[in-house]
């Protein structure tokens, strides 16, 4: 499974703007230049983000974007599903019950379709709090 070129970015510019002062807004500039991301791109996904409420835009001079809620408070996950990003293993695509003619399952359905609740399940449990603070590996409560 591969996580696309959208979700990893939603990701890595949240978590840039998690560990920015919050008491200022951020410019899409400065995080396009740290993350080496095209502003035009981000523009993009941080519509999505605000719309689905991660984030909150502020207008005119000093405007820029701040987290809508503590960073900890936000998973990787949210952020992802945000950017309409899917956390799919399967190769089916949600059109009938398998990916095979007829719309049968193949033999390796069940194992993929659990990777990847595993994986979100896995993903919803990591805020951007946690990866800021580099509490990815090992027991993430015993880190904190």
């Amino acid at each position: 499974m591969q996580l696309s070129t959208k979700g990893r970015y939603a990701v890595m510019a949240m978590t840039d703007l998690a560990g920015r002062p919050s008491e200022k807004a951020t410019p899409l500039a400065a995080i396009a230049e740290t993350q080496q991301i095209s502003k035009a791109y981000l523009e993009q996904l941080f519509a999505r983000l605000r719309r689905r409420g991660l984030v909150d835009s502020v207008r005119g001079p000093g405007g820029g974007y701040r987290l809508a809620r503590e960073a900890g408070a936000l998973s990787v996950a949210e952020v992802v599903a945000a950017v309409d990003e899917p956390l799919r293993a399967t190769r089916c695509a949600g059109r009938g019950p398998g990916c095979m003619k007829g719309g049968a399952r193949c033999l390796t359905h069940d194992l993929w379709a659990e990777t990847g609740r595993q994986i979100e399940t896995y993903l919803a449990g990591v805020s951007l709090a946690d990866v800021i603070a580099g509490r990815l590996t090992g027991d993430r409560e015993r880190a904190a």
